[in-house]
């Protein structure tokens, strides 16, 4: 079960929001108190598992295209879902694949959203000096020779957008997609107000 709100009102239309792209979720769980990751190297065939290297299990799925790092604590981070189902249904995998191994782990853990990254076209190509110097210094970075895009952390939500010259629109920082759908809207109406976009 996810610890997350889905049906919140959107004050997108369809069309912007089907904009949005989410490219990436991040999510974790705890699986069991304590898992042997040796005997779970063992049971998931083509599992990465090198202690000297690094103190979790890596174990890529190909259908739906994710990754999961197990832990020895028992926690479980999964990545590289593109919707929350693709999530649940790589935690149930890993689940059902664990319980055939005789490997005790819970039946429906709760699913904790970490991160969403999303991506946005503002259809419109952008001055980002001139939107750093409108948008105030407090909450834009915006050094070009550094990194070609303009980082604007929003407090409420708090996600960081990072804005491209494309009208490209990178949302990390996300719990939630609407989260994200707020954010695009501010942006979009910040831009606007200094007449940007």
């Amino acid at each position: 079960m996810f610890i997350y709100p889905l049906n919140i009102k959107s004050k997108m239309t369809m069309s912007e929001m089907e904009k949005i792209t989410i490219e990436n979720i991040v999510a974790s769980t705890s699986l069991a108190e304590h898992l042997d990751l040796s005997k779970i190297a063992l049971a998931l065939e083509g599992s990465e598992y090198e202690p000297e290297q690094f103190p979790g299990l890596i174990y890529r799925l190909q259908e739906p295209k994710t990754a999961v790092l197990i832990f020895r604590s028992g926690k479980v981070n999964c990545t590289g879902a593109k919707n929350l189902d693709d999530v649940k249904k790589t935690i149930d995998i890993i689940i059902d694949k664990l319980k055939k191994a005789d490997i005790e782990v819970y039946d429906s853990p709760d699913i904790i959203v970490q991160n969403i990254v999303a991506v946005y076209d503002l259809e419109s190509n952008l001055n980002l000096t001139d939107i750093a110097m409108s948008l105030g210094l407090e909450n834009v970075e915006y050094e070009p020779e550094q990194f070609p895009g303009l980082v604007y952390r929003v407090e409420e939500p708090k996600v960081v957008l990072l804005l491209f010259g494309s009208g490209k629109v990178v949302c990390t920082g996300a719990k939630e997609e609407n989260e994200i759908e707020q954010a695009v809207i501010k942006v979009k109406k910040d831009l606007q107000k200094v007449g940007l976009i």
